[in-house]
């Protein structure tokens, strides 16, 4: 069999190493321009001042997304079928999607946080059912310490379906007591003995003022809510002085803080 080589030649190996050769052009400039378009979008988030983990995520998603347009472009001007390419492509993402739907909830929750940063590290929440400081919070979870110094990871997806309580997110916070007398003592003087506790403590705020009045007449006693304010950072300690020192200001005003109690009528019968 006789080769027509200038056939094979001009019919074959130039018409592909030409499309093989802008194939390999329009891969090597495409993932230039790729790096390029991520790069231009990471310098403007950092601008803008986005968190780093969103920053990373945001990047990585785009640089994947960027490449494979490239190879698609590359592998249609060799001559392939790109369309069923794209449809396996998509059918896969599709079942690895399924596959990994928690852990895209994870993802898409993280991402969330990040963007409305509800908390940050340092703060006490109360998110996905645990309380704690935040010491990190990553695109798939965020890791809190509990008071007793327990490390504990919560899924960003419990975190974002659940309400979150930020401890922490305002300067002031208003410490809320309830104390009880009782009803033969003097209501009048248990209320001076609780407003000269409050003026007295150091972190207590006067603005807003302190208030103490009487909320309830109880089975057992006439109680009282004290609602002082304090700096964030001094809620424990205020909650805690001002318990005692009510408490030691009663006892030296003979107020009583009675027990509970229930008062049985018995009738003799005949």
């Amino acid at each position: 069999m006789d080769w027509d080589y200038n056939q094979l030649l001009n019919d074959y190996i130039v018409p592909w190493g030409i499309k093989l050769a802008l194939a390999v052009a329009i891969f090597v400039i495409g993932r230039w321009v790729a790096r390029a378009i991520v790069g231009v979008l990471r310098r403007l988030m950092r601008k803008g001042g986005m968190d780093d983990i969103l920053v990373n995520f945001c990047s990585s998603i785009l640089r994947v997304l960027l490449l494979v347009v490239v190879v698609v472009a590359a592998l249609d001007q060799i001559g392939l079928n790109t369309t069923s390419l794209v449809a396996i492509l998509g059918a896969a993402g599709l079942a690895i999607g399924l596959s990994l739907q928690d852990s895209l909830k994870n993802l898409a929750a993280g991402v969330m946080l990040v963007i409305f940063r509800p908390f940050k590290a340092g703060d006490f929440v109360e998110a996905g059912g645990v309380s704690g400081t935040v010491q990190e919070i990553n695109i798939m979870n965020t890791r809190l310490l509990t008071p007793d110094n327990k490390e504990v990871i919560v899924g960003n997806g419990d975190v974002v379906s659940n309400t979150i309580t930020n401890f922490t997110a305002q300067p002031t916070r208003r410490v809320d007591l309830t104390f009880g007398i009782g009803y033969e003592d003097d209501i009048d003087q248990a209320r001076d003995i609780i407003r000269q506790v409050l003026a007295d403590h150091p972190m207590v705020l006067d603005d807003p003022a302190p208030v103490g009045a009487v909320s309830a007449l109880a089975d057992s006693s006439v109680n009282f809510v004290v609602r002082p304010w304090a700096k964030t950072e001094d809620y424990w300690k205020v909650y805690w002085e001002v318990t005692e020192q009510v408490k030691l200001g009663f006892n030296r005003g003979g107020v009583s803080i009675p027990f509970p109690q229930m008062d049985v009528h018995m009738d003799k019968v005949a």
